[in-house]
């Protein structure tokens, strides 16, 4: 039997997906789960009226999946279909409600990842993942497992416990399926020791609501590259241990500021960093000469920094219902030890474009990845010097991608995507790339 075209298969994938969702819907009108699945937020519903009761007493279940199907109908070695996933199992417990611990509030999440890498297989070269959902080892993660105490009358936050970064700082939404436009950007560029969802470290940060609607907070992250080690990962990621290898501590700072702009909210942030792990200089080696040419051990970096500015901001529309938001993310990492040093991305998402579909979003995003030109200069001379012929980018990756989200019902998003990927891994050696994707998200 002749081989399938890769559009046919992915086609046949979006059509099995597609029914997979209805199935799902026309199971959770069914009458064993009461309730009216076009408004409820749950696709299981109410569990009968215990989950809600559960609610009362303290106790809060998350059922959550993600889904990320993409094809490059251009760029890389070849034309290839992948998907990737990621289940996520959550516990929060109130324990003021539970046990009158006043201010208290426990979270256990563990997630699972499955699938391959779109970008990796086809050979596509590209910095910023294609399926955000995919990395950090596909199996079971602990993602987190932390105590939040309220005092002062709520102002004062203490968190300890094993915590994501990107959860508290820099935090930002994963609506877009290419990882330009999702989550914490500083781990996009530093994600050696900048640790995003789902991968977690032993942590605690402080945050004071200096106002209603301004704060400023303070973390400390363990620096240990054993957590983002595949093979820890499958061994041992679900477990809540501290393996040998800590290097030190990643302290970030930032204020934030939610402004109500005409009545329609906001959320301004400023942030920085400082690793306190020593790291090696991309260019220079131990002498301060150019170790691309002399081959020599790399000159030795006391710590790492950057910092971050995240602006989102509705501009149109009633609050929190129908218009559009706009975003703005940029993040600078030193030079001396980043190979990714900045990056930029803007972008809008639309909340009901069409009457009669308030839940469902529209949203176009444009992104800038830079390269940076010390490692590339070391990667250029040590080929000459050693005979290697080495593609590493000296200039930005481009990224620009488009949603639309329909919402059949509350619990159930389909975001079909295309995406255009320019001089991936920041080098016109890498052709450019198109991609198509389709992001599913279910909330159990």
């Amino acid at each position: 039997m002749a081989t399938l075209h890769p559009l046919i298969r992915s086609g046949r994938r979006l059509a099995r997906l597609g029914a997979l969702a209805a199935a799902l819907c026309a199971l959770g009108s069914g009458s064993v789960l009461a309730g009216d699945i076009g408004t409820r937020p749950y696709l299981f519903g109410d569990w009968g009226g215990q989950r809600t009761a559960l609610a009362e007493q303290g106790v809060v279940f998350t059922f959550g999946y993600v889904s990320e199907l993409a094809h490059n109908t251009s760029g890389g070695s070849e034309h290839l279909t992948r998907y990737t996933d990621q289940w996520a199992f959550g516990t929060a417990l109130d324990l003021d409600k539970r046990w009158g611990w006043r201010g208290g509030l426990f979270q256990f999440t563990m997630t699972n990842r499955n699938g391959r890498d779109l970008g990796a297989d086809a050979r596509i070269g590209n910095n910023m993942l294609i399926q955000e959902v995919y990395g950090r080892g596909q199996t079971w993660h602990l993602t987190q497992l932390w105590l939040n105490q309220m005092l002062l009358d709520e102002r004062l936050e203490l968190k300890l416990g094993r915590l994501t970064v990107g959860e508290d700082f820099a935090s930002f939404s994963c609506d877009f399926q290419n990882l330009s436009f999702c989550g914490a950007q500083p781990g996009n560029v530093v994600g050696d020791y900048w640790v995003n969802w789902p991968t977690s470290q032993w942590a605690a940060r402080i945050k004071y609501h200096t106002t209603a609607n301004s704060y400023v907070q303070l973390g400390a992250y363990q620096v240990n590259p054993t957590f983002l080690d595949d093979r820890y990962a499958r061994r041992s990621g679900w477990k809540p241990n501290n393996p040998d290898g800590t290097t030190g501590a990643l302290i970030p700072l930032e204020a934030g500021w939610q402004p109500a702009w005409h009545g329609l909210p906001g959320s301004w942030k400023l942030g920085a960093w400082y690793d306190t792990s020593d790291s090696d200089d991309l260019y220079f080696d131990l002498n301060r000469n150019p170790r691309g040419l002399t081959g020599l051990e790399p000159l030795r970096r006391g710590g790492r920094f950057g910092a971050y500015v995240g602006l989102q901001q509705q501009v149109t529309g009633s609050a929190g219902g129908r218009g559009a938001t706009l975003f703005l993310n940029f993040t600078q990492a030193d030079r001396n030890t980043a190979r990714l040093d900045r990056q930029l991305a803007l972008g809008m998402q639309y909340k009901g474009p069409f009457a009669g579909r308030e839940q469902d979003a529209l949203g176009i995003a444009f992104g800038a990845t830079h390269n940076n030109r010390r490692y590339a200069d070391f990667a250029g001379q040590n080929d000459v010097r050693t005979g290697q012929d080495t593609v590493a980018g000296s200039s930005y990756e481009y990224v620009g991608e488009l949603y639309y989200a329909w919402n059949p019902v509350p619990s159930v998003s389909l975001r079909p995507n295309l995406q255009y990927i320019r001089h991936p891994g920041g080098t016109s050696r890498n052709s450019d790339a198109v991609v198509i994707g389709l992001k599913s998200v279910i909330a159990f």
